[in-house]
């Protein structure tokens, strides 16, 4: 059986009905490859659906082609190669800096494939989001899709959380479910895992800013 992935039913949790904030969120967003989870967060400001703007994205890999998303979007990119750091802190002490020096508030991993260390998490304290493609605590790390697909799960998923020390963990925004399907591969299974990323996450940045504020009205 084969389903188109825009066909693929889901199942979103919890369903946010009302998150407002009067001021824009200032958005900083990092990504070290395609960057596509960048574009539905643009996209979601672009349309009205997020309150935000992005200041900055910050990009690992020089061949990530995120930056193009980002130049189409008239957003301004710098690039903080790992490799040029001799310890993660360092590293994550040149991001933390420009990221001040944009005046970012929350920071989006957007596919950010490196470890936080807690100079970052330290600096922006419950304002990190990751997304990853498992129904979390499941799955962490690495080839997530493809550790689902090898303990035989038949639904798996993705989770927009909080940040914290610990790889893949902190506190859960939101969670989609996917289904995986007798004829998955990696590749199938994730591009349906990728839709629901794209449909979360700007849903979580707004999510996780009301939880700040108070209580958001959930249905």
């Amino acid at each position: 059986m084969t389903l188109c992935p825009d066909s693929t039913l889901s199942l979103v949790s919890p369903s946010i009905s009302d998150c407002q904030q009067v001021a824009p969120l200032k958005l900083g967003i990092m990504a070290s490859g395609n960057g596509s989870n960048f574009d539905v967060v643009a996209q979601a400001i672009q349309d009205g659906q997020l309150n935000a703007q992005i200041q900055v994205l910050i990009y690992n890999n020089p061949l990530a082609k995120a930056t193009v998303r980002a130049a189409n979007r008239g957003v301004e990119t710098v690039l903080l190669n790992h490799r040029n750091y001799k310890t993660r802190e360092e590293f994550d002490q040149k991001i933390v800096q420009t990221l001040q020096r944009y005046d970012v508030e929350w920071v989006i991993l957007a596919g950010w494939m490196r470890l936080l260390t807690s100079v970052f998490i330290d600096a922006f304290p419950e304002r990190i989001i990751n997304i990853h493609p498992s129904l979390l605590p499941s799955f962490k790390g690495i080839h997530a899709v493809e550790q689902a697909l090898a303990s035989g799960v038949k639904i798996t998923g993705c989770t927009a959380h909080i940040a914290c020390l610990e790889m893949d963990s902190g506190p859960i925004l939101i969670q989609a479910a996917v289904p995986v399907l007798p004829d998955d591969t990696a590749e199938t299974l994730h591009a349906r895992i990728q839709i629901q990323e794209h449909r979360i996450l700007p849903q979580a940045i707004a999510l996780a800013a009301s939880l700040s504020k108070g209580t958001p009205s959930l249905t």
